[in-house]
């Protein structure tokens, strides 16, 4: 099933309802890296600012390294992407995704959202070898996403993970470029 989504960066309007998804006591924090410390609402609400000035002062590429999943019917904020260096020295770029609004759950918009993504990081950087993700063996919903898209699990790190008092593995996830494009290639091939 296709919902309508895009991904466009955050505005000013949007920065009231960014900051209520982003609180500590939303449900996706349960899954999304929950073995690092939270951010705390006194931290929250100085981001807020700060994102505030920086957006008044129409600083170029403000959150960069993000973009935001939006309802393409309301313009309503669902979730974000995000990327980062895992090695730029050997141009290995790493992604997140969270979807922040828990109605949206299970409605295949993980796996539009990263498809959206990754066709950008790959046209955006021309000269990234691979991409990747990592999480959790307690994630099964982003394991499943991850294989969903063809990304192939690459490393287990055993025990390496403490959500709740009990131990999880941790996993990376990878896909090199031309992996990507023969994949996206047999998409188009099989969707006419």
């Amino acid at each position: 099933m296709n919902f309508p989504i895009s991904l466009r960066p955050l505005y000013l309007k949007d920065l009231d309802d960014y900051i209520h998804w982003m609180h500590p006591s939303r449900k996706f924090h349960e899954y999304d890296a929950p073995y690092f410390s939270q951010i705390s609402e006194e931290e929250l609400l100085d981001y807020k600012e700060t994102l505030r000035s920086k957006l008044l002062q129409s600083t170029p590429e403000i959150l960069h390294t993000k973009k935001m999943i939006v309802d393409s019917h309301n313009d309503a904020l669902i979730g974000q992407v995000t990327r980062y260096w895992k090695s730029r020295e050997t141009l290995w770029m790493e992604f997140g995704i969270i979807i922040f609004n828990e109605e949206y759950w299970g409605l295949g918009i993980g796996k539009q959202a990263l498809t959206l993504w990754v066709d950008e990081l790959f046209a955006t950087y021309p000269d990234i070898v691979r991409l990747g993700c990592s999480t959790w063996s307690g994630n099964l919903r982003m394991i499943r996403l991850a294989e969903s898209l063809g990304f192939v699990k690459e490393a287990v790190y055993r025990k390496a993970r403490i959500v709740r008092g009990e131990y999880y593995d941790s996993l990376s996830y990878g896909i090199m470029r031309e992996e990507w494009l023969r994949l996206r290639q047999d998409m188009s091939l099989h969707s006419t």
